[in-house]
């Protein structure tokens, strides 16, 4: 059996019920959440402080007392505030519960450098300041994503209620721009449903918060991610030592 501990926002919705959906047919795989507050998604003060370290390693201890396999911080945070912000976190809570850690963010800095990701499409609910953030921040990385569309929206549950065609929609118009792989950035935003539709639509990888932390939980215990069923291609890459082959998706 392998449990995963799962970080979730407070206000988000869709991590839930979208992790038991991949993990249906995956028998001995179980996820197990811990909430902190997260109701904002902004460059104020108020915003980033929901992001200090402390809460977040408070709601990793009581996972911990699940005996849990890996933890794993389901938000995507640190792509606004920098991936040093995650490596740091992931740290700290190996630190205090003995457990290793991944974040989304993190996860999605994995998979592209595993598949030779470069032009990234990028897809948020997010106001333009911070969508400017994550696109100077991923640049800085070697991921491109001048190809982007966002919502506008800064409350956190808002993101949830983008409507699944919306969501599609502007996967479509970032993907017509001639990118390598579409991210959908944001573990409350309703992706994870169209992943495997929109691969065999649009011939390119079609990456999601909520996968993309699931796989790289998945890899934090020590497990095979090719274990979750269905066509998303990010279950199907593979770590370099794992095959000789190139790795790609």
């Amino acid at each position: 059996m392998i449990r995963l501990g799962m970080l979730t926002p407070s206000s988000n919705t869709r991590l839930e019920p979208a992790t038991a959906a991949l993990l249906r047919d995956a028998p001995g795989i179980t996820a197990h959440f811990s909430r902190f507050r997260v109701t904002e998604i902004t460059l104020s003060a108020a915003g980033l402080g929901q992001f200090d370290e402390a809460p977040i390693v408070d709601a990793a201890a009581l996972l911990a007392d699940a005996k849990v396999d890996a933890i794993a911080w389901n938000g995507t945070s640190a792509a606004w505030l920098g991936f040093a912000r995650d490596e740091a976190l992931c740290a700290r809570i190996a630190q205090v519960t003995g457990i290793p850690a991944a974040t989304a963010v993190l996860g999605f800095r994995e998979a592209f450098n595993r598949a030779g990701i470069r032009r990234v499409g990028l897809v948020t609910p997010y106001t333009g300041d911070v969508q400017a953030k994550i696109q100077a921040n991923w640049a800085a990385a070697g991921f491109d994503c001048a190809a982007e569309r966002h919502c506008g929206l800064s409350d956190n549950f808002s993101f949830s209620e983008v409507p699944e065609a919306e969501v599609a929609a502007m996967a479509r118009a970032v993907a017509a721009e001639g990118v390598d792989a579409v991210a959908v950035v944001c573990t409350n935003m309703a992706g994870t449903a169209l992943v495997e539709d929109l691969e065999a639509e649009l011939g390119i990888p079609v990456l999601d918060s909520i996968a993309v932390t699931l796989w790289a939980a998945i890899e934090a215990a020590g497990a095979d991610p090719g274990r979750i069923a269905g066509g998303s291609r990010l279950f199907r890459l593979r770590a370099p030592d794992r095959s000789d082959r190139a790795p790609g998706l």
